[in-house]
């Protein structure tokens, strides 16, 4: 979301009250909002960011979201995250306004929407007993399935997506630390490299897929079957089969196109899935890989392996 010119809706510098700095000498701030489906791991994704340094207000109306920052900005506040969901009811509109006129006031709205899968969210709810906030009288499932339709048109704005069905709470830190502990700033261009097993499934949160299983795979290797694309001997194997090196060259060449287009349209988060079968070797090394090379390019990038463990 680019910046703008601060709306002249907000007080002039006569308007403003003795002792008040006028709207227009408030500096802008580094504002996120955490949104996505209840149950996905907001509240978790809140206290990581806390945790980070940041300023964050649970279950904030949309409405507040302007007063809220301008209040902070006054003060020596600089990063302020709140956690916006559908208990704040009239929600999904409502935020999409809100975000529109904090863009307008100069500062940097940027949107992490959380979510899972339905089997996710219906096991962690029946395992804690409680009830989907927009179930009524309904079942569970019909409450996440009106949950998703009110969140569509935020879910597609969003800067960050965070699929937590597989994640567990070290792993959603270390995927927000990703994207936002970068000496206090967050870059440019932060890329996840996400390895994943074609058989549990694609990663929701993949903004572009690579399918690695046309190389050999170490499974058919006896002596490499048990260990993982992280150990060097898999590593060697994979990356030194004939067609690695050649496809690991066209595709950062790829990245290397798109890479200014990202940059220049205003996202900030880059997802790329690796895929081999299990999400054990062939994908593993070549999202390390991956990831070690867009670091080179000036890139903030981390691997991440959803599937290593697995059986």
């Amino acid at each position: 979301m680019t910046e703008q010119e601060r709306s002249p809706a907000h007080r002039s510098d006569d308007a403003a009250p003795h002792g008040v700095p006028a709207a227009t000498d408030i500096p802008p701030l580094e504002v996120v909002v955490v949104t996505g489906l209840s149950g996905a791991g907001k509240n978790s994704a809140g206290r990581v960011l806390e945790d980070l340094g940041w300023y964050v207000v649970d279950n904030l109306p949309p409405a507040l979201l302007l007063p809220m920052v301008e209040l902070g900005a006054r003060g020596d506040l600089r990063r302020f995250a709140a956690v916006v969901d559908v208990r704040s009811r009239a929600f999904s509109s409502d935020l999409q306004e809100a975000l529109r006129v904090l863009a307008q006031a100069g500062h940097r709205p940027r949107v992490v929407y959380v979510h899972a899968s339905d089997e996710v969210l219906i096991r962690r709810y029946e395992s804690s007993r409680r009830e989907h906030p927009l179930q009524g009288d309904g079942r569970l499932i019909d409450g996440i399935t009106g949950e998703r339709a009110l969140l569509t048109g935020i879910a597609g704005e969003a800067d960050l997506w965070v699929d937590t069905s597989d994640l567990n709470v070290h792993q959603l830190r270390a995927t927000l630390e990703n994207a936002f502990a970068r000496e206090g700033r967050t870059p440019p261009l932060t890329a996840t490299v996400l390895s994943f097993g074609f058989k549990y499934g694609l990663p929701l949160d993949a903004d572009l897929v690579v399918d690695a299983r046309f190389l050999p795979n170490p499974h058919w290797v006896p002596e490499l079957r048990p260990r993982t694309g992280q150990d060097p001997e898999v590593r060697d194997y994979v990356l030194g089969q004939a067609d690695a090196g050649e496809f690991l060259d066209r595709y950062t060449d790829v990245l290397r196109l798109l890479v200014p287009g990202y940059r220049r349209e205003g996202k900030r988060y880059l997802t790329l899935a690796v895929g081999c079968t299990g999400g054990k070797h062939r994908s593993v090394a070549i999202a390390e890989e991956f990831a070690r090379r867009l670091s080179v390019e000036g890139i903030a990038a981390a691997a991440r392996h959803r599937d290593l463990g697995r059986e």
